[in-house]
């Protein structure tokens, strides 16, 4: 174990605030609400129990008794993810897509100026098994590291990929890494090893929330800039130990390595997939450590994937955000009034998306269903509703589908589609089927009204206009009992009710297609 002594930063790299996006200051900036401090040694067989379901971020103190403390589920809920944004749940999407705009500044710092490398561990000094890694599920073939950040370098573009892929651990200085999935990782990693070569690669462990919704991206460009860009500032990088990759200098850890040259030759699972079931074994590449790097008081972080409770997991939370990002991202040239977009966690943070809307013209939520079908190959079921509906409601979107959807009318189905091989329910086949829910009002004609049968009923506000008397009222023109309680400013109501009954004795009272009161004419 070894200190890094490097020469000093220049101004710009020295300027940089290294412990705004830390890790640790975010967890110490929640609030008992959301963090689950436990103190004390926790043996590391009880760690994923503590967090399956738990709603707040865990922290421990001394997992496996160990001096390395280990947080999970950081990400785990959208309060958090706002929280690490600035904003609330409901403004983290508009948020988000605001930062995506903007362009993000890189700035390299040398190694003393990095707190990710005030410690650096290489050659028989590095080992996985002295982290505190936990079994997560009880069919896993090992402990996984879950909540890591992997960055490799694309030849053809230079720019550095980021990505989250899970560790499965074969030894000291060995993982199994999942590069299945199609993903510019995988494409990247084949390029190499059909040449024979090695694909240098970096994973940090124990970063910012914002760090770990950049990752999850699938925007084309160099993604430390887009790391950049919602962080909002400058992101702090420096190049690692031993190879020309470049990582977030104020991460909690850095593992190096590389991933052999031998392709997808190594039996990597089981593993408790992210759509809360088991994915089996598979043929991966091994990565091979070469160094381990980090802050000298390092929190390590794991991520909550499956299980019974997918709405409180790391990657559902992170996989709706993405989802949602996408989807409005196609949105926008699709239709123009996009009011909300919402991917409900409990499903995956994919399969099943909401979209609140504004109709112009008919056929508009269908335009909207259709082109949330072509932004995902993992978007499953859409539901397109009018602003009126609160689509972060479970109860709002059941009786939206109850009351304004009608099977024959109202529903799209797409078949013969590219979808999620994990999904079980496709039996195996890498094609699916799609469906779209029309669940909005039909468009009104200009300066047409919602039938009665169409608004939604809402407690009485008496804010009408005032009259010296019911008699003055009704003389106006046709008024609804709540209006004739507001012309004389009532508190009570049932004297309209006498007065209605009286006045009949000598006035002739008719009612209007919407129930107001009105004097024959």
């Amino acid at each position: 174990m070894t200190d890094a002594h490097h020469p000093a930063a220049p101004a710009a790299a020295s300027a940089l605030d290294m412990e705004r996006f830390r890790l640790k200051n975010f967890l110490e900036s929640l609030g008992d609400d959301e963090l689950d401090r436990r103190t004390g040694a926790t043996p590391l067989t009880e760690i994923a129990a503590i967090l399956e379901g738990n709603p707040r971020a865990v922290w421990f103190d001394a997992p496996g008794g160990e001096s390395t403390s280990l947080c999970g589920s950081v990400v785990a809920g959208r309060n958090r993810i706002a929280q690490a944004f600035g904003t609330t749940p409901d403004g983290l999407l508009p948020e988000i897509m605001a930062r995506l705009r903007r362009k993000g500044e890189v700035v390299d710092v040398p190694r003393d100026a990095a707190p990710v490398q005030q410690v650096v561990l290489t050659g028989d000094d590095c080992d996985l098994t002295a982290l505190p890694v936990h079994l997560q599920h009880g069919m896993d073939g090992a402990p996984y590291i879950s909540a890591s950040i992997d960055f490799v370098r694309d030849p053809e573009t230079g720019w550095t990929n980021v990505g989250i892929r899970r560790l499965m651990l074969r030894g000291r200085r060995v993982a199994g890494v999942d590069v299945v999935a199609p993903s510019d990782l995988r494409a990247i990693y084949l390029a190499h090893a059909g040449r024979g070569e090695r694909l240098p690669i970096a994973f940090a462990v124990g970063s910012h929330p914002i760090d770990h919704v950049a990752a999850t991206m699938r925007i084309p460009t160099d993604e430390l800039a887009l790391i950049a860009s919602l962080r909002d500032a400058p992101l702090p990088v420096v190049k690692c130990v031993t190879n020309d990759l470049r990582v977030p200098a104020d991460a909690e850890f850095i593992i190096e390595g590389y991933l052999h040259e031998h392709g997808h030759s190594e039996p990597e699972g089981p593993y408790g997939e992210f759509l809360g079931y088991y994915g089996g074994v598979k043929r991966n590449p091994l990565f091979h450590v070469t160094a381990i790097t980090h802050r000298r008081d390092a929190v390590f972080q794991t991520a909550t994937i499956s299980g019974p409770s997918m709405a409180t997991t790391d990657t559902a939370q992170l996989s709706a955000l993405r989802t949602e990002v996408m989807v409005w991202r196609a949105l926008e040239t699709a239709v123009r009034q996009v009011d909300s977009v919402y991917a409900n966690p409990a499903t995956g943070g994919m399969f099943n998306v909401r979209v609140a809307m504004r109709q112009r013209v008919p056929g508009e939520a269908r335009n909207a269903i259709t082109a949330v079908f072509s932004s995902l190959a993992n978007v499953k079921h859409v539901f397109v509703v009018d602003p009126d509906i609160d689509i972060f409601s479970d109860a709002q979107m059941d009786w939206a589908l109850a009351t304004r959807f009608q099977a024959d009318r109202d529903l799209v189905v797409v078949t013969g589609l590219r979808a999620m091989p994990l999904d079980p329910s496709l039996a195996g086949s890498h094609q699916g089927a799609k469906a779209g829910f029309d669940l909005t009002l039909p468009i009104l004609k200009p300066g047409a009204k919602r039938s009665m049968e169409h608004r939604v009923p809402a407690p009485p506000v008496f804010d009408g206009a005032r009259f010296d008397s019911w008699l003055a009222a009704l003389e106006d023109g046709p008024k609804s009992f709540g209006e004739l309680m507001s012309a004389t400013g009532t508190k009570d109501g049932r004297e309209v009710v006498r007065w209605l009954e009286d006045i009949a004795a000598t006035r002739s009272i008719t009612r209007d297609d919407e129930g107001r009161y009105q004097f024959e004419q």
